[in-house]
């Protein structure tokens, strides 16, 4: 039977409060923290740790306990970290007493969940170091594995991850780089030595992320023993079976009175009734199974939209210009040597704020709304530009005192 591997992001940004043009120059103050509104910072986390964080958490901290047999990952931005440590110490040291029972594998990412890899690898390889020092001081762990921002992958990235000195790396599994070849084993970056890819078995990972509480969906409702049916019906067809998600799946996206949190307390016991069944972290499955294949991934896959790229982010002349401008700026703001200056430069690269200007429509467009503070796409954007119009005055004054 294949392995289970329960990969989980965690995630929150540090949103853009509406910033007028006549904010410039009188307001540095960039990040809604302070406002009690209820999708200020402070808000956010506090409403998605006790819907989520808190109560999902201790789910797991009890499951490990009763199955030992049981294991996790998680991947934590550098961003919800920080928040989590200000807003949440509570939810902060669940995660922490999760992981200290060494069921739990954590994966490095971007510190600020950003697109860097893709403008410029300078900067990508220091979010990276600061990531990994981050959950070293917080965790007392050193990750193995690599996830991009929303498994954001090409070929490239996986080679650098590789000189990064990561043993593997994830993505999303969608069948127009796979071809007839399954998701559920273990693959090579094409460009690679040794590095292994996990890629997501999407169809799975979404009855749980999507359409667990759909009432018009054909399997509704979702129990932990059709679900388990449905891997046991792998056997013999794959090493493992990467089910990969949002952590708000749990709370969040689907309510508590969906069963949602039921149907995670029941899952392992389902899946091991089963003697060959077994759960892994992603380190273990690199570790126990070899490539069966190169995957060669050329153009850009992420596992965001029906279109799998990076649409979402940059998808129309808003997003590509907002992008653009943002990373003009580095080497300016390295050279400045200015904290602040350098810290507000990244937070703006945070992929969720070109995230808030996509115009994409229908049942994408409704998920790119649910997210999103603004009242539309265009209030997103005229924050942002009126954001880095300031930050291009405070950066020109650090410059001039050189």
């Amino acid at each position: 039977m294949p392995s289970i591997c329960f990969y989980f992001q965690v995630h929150q940004p540090y949103r853009i409060k509406k910033y007028s043009v006549f904010d410039i120059g009188q307001d540095h103050k960039y990040f809604d923290d302070e406002n009690l509104n209820e999708k200020c910072n402070r808000a956010v986390i506090k409403k998605v740790a006790q819907k989520c964080y808190i109560p999902t958490t201790k789910v797991l901290l009890d499951l490990v306990h009763r199955h030992p047999e049981f294991k996790i990952s998680f991947s934590f931005s550098g961003t919800v970290l920080e928040q989590l440590e200000e807003y949440s110490p509570e939810a902060l040291e669940l995660f922490q007493r999760l992981v200290r029972t060494g069921n739990v594998e954590i994966l490095d990412e971007t510190y600020y969940h950003s697109l860097s890899f893709f403008y410029s690898d300078e900067e990508f390889v220091r979010q990276v170091k600061m990531h990994r020092e981050k959950v070293k001081k917080l965790f007392n762990y050193k990750p193995k594995v690599f996830r991009n921002t929303e498994l954001s992958y090409n070929n490239e990235l996986g080679v650098l991850v590789e000189k990064l000195g990561y043993d593997g790396i994830i993505t999303e599994g969608w069948e127009r780089y796979m071809g007839d070849r399954s998701p559920n084993f273990v693959y090579r970056p094409k460009g690679a030595n040794k590095i292994k890819l996990l890629l997501k078995n999407y169809k799975l990972s979404d009855d749980v992320a999507f359409r667990f509480s759909n009432k018009g969906w054909a399997e509704y409702p979702l129990y932990a023993s059709k679900f388990t049916q449905w891997i046991n019906s792998i056997n013999g067809s794959g090493q493992t079976i990467n089910l990969f998600m949002d952590y708000e799946t749990f709370g969040e996206h689907q309510w508590e009175d969906s069963g949602i949190f039921n149907f995670l307390r029941a899952l392992p016991t389902e899946v091991l009734k089963h003697p060959d069944n077994n759960f892994k972290t992603p380190s273990e499955v690199i570790a126990s199974y070899d490539c069966v294949d190169d995957m060669d991934i050329h153009n850009v896959l992420t596992w965001a939209d029906t279109e799998r790229d990076l649409s979402a982010w940059t998808g129309n002349s808003m997003q590509k210009s907002s992008l653009k401008k943002i990373y003009e700026l580095e080497e300016d703001v390295i050279n400045s040597e200015d904290i602040s200056i350098q810290e507000d430069w990244r937070k703006l690269q945070t992929s969720d704020h070109f995230y808030y200007m996509c115009t994409k429509w229908f049942s994408d467009g409704d998920v790119h709304k649910y997210f999103s503070p603004y009242d539309s796409p265009y209030e997103a954007f005229i924050s942002f530009i009126n954001v880095l119009n300031d930050f291009r005055f405070r950066l020109d004054v650090v410059k001039s005192n050189l």
